[in-house]
């Protein structure tokens, strides 16, 4: 029978890879669709060189894969698995350390905006009684949105109101359970008399559900 130590090590790799707060930052930005190193660098707010360190480690842990365009490095998920893997992470730490709790608090903003699940969105798009607003960068609403879903992104939103309805209920969402973007969407939207709500989750979620996702040119 041979060491199982070698095959704990095996495991231990992926662990240890995900064992820092920026690489987990660089998995949630792509689960949003692949990035080059460049875009990953300054949606982190990371250097060029910082971020290409961290997506090395995670790819030699098998959790991200590459592709070559020219002089550019494309990277990816590597699989459905992984982005199941990131979500399992967050609901785990949620549900067992308190300071997730306190962190998303400081984060968020205080709990008062109105939110709405997914199969409530569903129906109400069905019933054609809501706008649904994509507040992500347009990349990341290129790469797959809900369909139907207007690309406006957080940082042009006040810009853009007259291009939302002033009657009905708009419904903004952005990458996940924990994006910040859907947030503030809706404090906008309702400093400026709008009816608003952010959809509970995001986008990763609304993939892993095996929703319908739309991609753009």
């Amino acid at each position: 029978m041979g060491d199982k130590t070698a095959l704990f090590e095996a495991f231990a790799q992926v662990g240890k890879a995900l064992g820092n707060a920026r690489r987990l930052e660089l998995m949630e930005l792509l689960a949003q669709g692949e990035r080059s190193v460049e875009i990953l660098a300054a949606a982190a707010g990371l250097g060029l060189t910082s971020a290409s360190n961290h997506l090395q480690v995670l790819r030699q842990a098998g959790l991200v894969a590459t592709r070559r365009q020219g002089t550019k490095v494309f990277y990816r998920l590597a699989g459905r698995d992984v982005a199941e893997l990131w979500a399992l992470i967050r609901q785990v730490a949620a549900a067992h350390l308190a300071e997730v709790d306190r962190a998303r608090a400081a984060y968020l903003g205080p709990g008062d905006v109105e939110q709405i699940t997914r199969a409530e969105l569903l129906r109400r798009i069905r019933d054609g009684d809501v706008t649904v607003v994509d507040v992500r960068p347009r990349e990341e609403y290129a790469a797959g949105h809900i369909p139907g879903a207007l690309s406006i992104p957080v940082d042009e939103l006040l810009d853009r109101l007259a291009e939302l309805p002033e009657d009905g209920t708009v419904v903004a969402y952005c990458r996940g359970t924990y994006c910040v973007f859907a947030h503030e969407a809706v404090r906008t939207l309702l400093a400026h008399g709008r009816r608003a709500m952010r959809l509970e989750d995001g986008m990763l979620e609304w993939r892993l559900a095996g929703l319908p996702v739309a991609t753009a040119a």
